[in-house]
């Protein structure tokens, strides 16, 4: 494990926890929650990126521990890999009232952080989890897809270059979407075969 990694990613995770300037932070405090930072491996080759922490998750202050979050678990481990082997983030790393969508403001408030994670950990593929991470990360690395609906994204990889090199970016729905939709998980299991083809 590059130590290096790990300690500049316990920085960030500091900054963020002290952002009083974020349009979150006073609800944060409000109801008790934690600021959710990203947890995993330092040098992952694989970076999930959801939306924004759910009441669970800012409660323990950890990303995807809900029945979503034990949702993406059974699709790691259906490519046989682990939390431990991945790193998960969220572009918004405190909970919006209500469980509503991250307003434009409070993405750019967070927005430097979740690159910066990028940068540290840099990894050979993201995969973003629903529109909203797919929307930021296509923007980021201005890919021409974006806007495009997730029903014509999902399981495809788009190619894009950063500091580090080439780095794939693998759409996928967000796991919540399956308590929606049931039929999603047979799509979401054959689009995370696609791990198995990049790395």
């Amino acid at each position: 494990m590059d130590k290096n990694n790990k300690n500049q990613l316990l920085e960030l995770e500091k900054q963020v926890n002290n952002l009083e300037s974020s349009p979150l932070f006073e609800f944060r405090q409000e109801q008790g929650y934690q600021p959710v930072f990203g947890e995993g491996d330092p040098d992952a080759e694989i970076m999930f990126i959801g939306e924004a922490p759910g009441a669970q998750e800012a409660q323990t202050g950890r990303p995807f521990v809900g029945r979503a979050g034990k949702m993406l678990d059974s699709f790691l481990e259906s490519v046989d890999l682990d939390r431990e082997d991945v790193y998960i983030t969220n572009v918004v790393k405190d909970r919006p009232p209500n469980n509503r969508n991250p307003r434009a403001d409070e993405i750019n408030t967070y927005a430097p952080f979740l690159k910066q994670e990028i940068a540290i950990i840099q990894p050979k593929i993201i995969a973003t989890l629903g529109r909203f991470a797919t929307d930021f990360i296509f923007d980021l690395y201005k890919i021409p897809a974006k806007g495009q609906k997730m029903g014509a994204l999902h399981g495809k990889i788009f190619k894009a270059e950063n500091s580090s090199g080439e780095i794939n970016i693998l759409p996928l729905y967000h796991p919540a979407a399956i308590f929606y939709n049931r039929n999603l998980q047979e799509t979401m299991l054959k689009d995370f075969q696609k791990f198995k083809k990049i790395l």
